[in-house]
């Protein structure tokens, strides 16, 4: 099954803050190349990079957004992932530019999730879409209500134009 097309715009003048045409959510937008160690023997990206450019896209949201993931660690809060999903549509090969862009979505008192897709920055193609749905826990790994700072985030990031 297609999906609905991504169609990425301006969205005010910083140029990490992109509007889907499409829907009108407003993603953050992080560019990445892809890495040779990224790619398998038949020279496509390994299935699993995806979840570290995942990983890429959220850490640089919310750095981004004044709030790196270094230092929610710092205030003893983790967040570890729970759930994920990921569906591909097109692959990258060595040395392509991606943009990886990333949305805050759910957000539950102990729980949080965050939406992604993947473009090739050349061709502007979907490369895949996913999520990865986080559960908020204190350094003892037990599960605590969202931080503060967190929330605030959440909040803060426009959801639609």
């Amino acid at each position: 099954m297609r999906p609905k097309p991504f169609i990425p715009e301006a969205h005010q003048s910083d140029k990490r803050i992109v509007r889907d045409r499409t829907t009108g959510f407003i993603w953050h937008r992080a560019c990445y190349r892809v890495l040779y160690a990224d790619t398998d023997r038949a020279q496509v990206v390994y299935h699993s990079n995806y979840l570290r450019y995942f990983e890429f896209g959220r850490t640089s949201l919310m750095r981004d957004f004044a709030y790196p993931y270094k230092e929610i660690e710092e205030s003893g809060y983790v967040y570890p992932i729970y759930d994920l999903g990921l569906t591909f549509y097109q692959s990258l090969v060595y040395d392509d530019v991606m943009h990886i862009h990333t949305r805050p979505v759910n957000l539950e008192r102990v729980r949080l999730q965050f939406d992604y897709v993947i473009t090739h920055a050349e061709k502007g193609h979907l490369v895949c879409m996913g999520f990865t749905k986080h559960c908020a826990a204190n350094a003892a790994g037990r599960p605590v209500a969202v931080d503060e700072k967190t929330v605030r985030l959440w909040q803060s990031f426009p959801q639609t134009t």
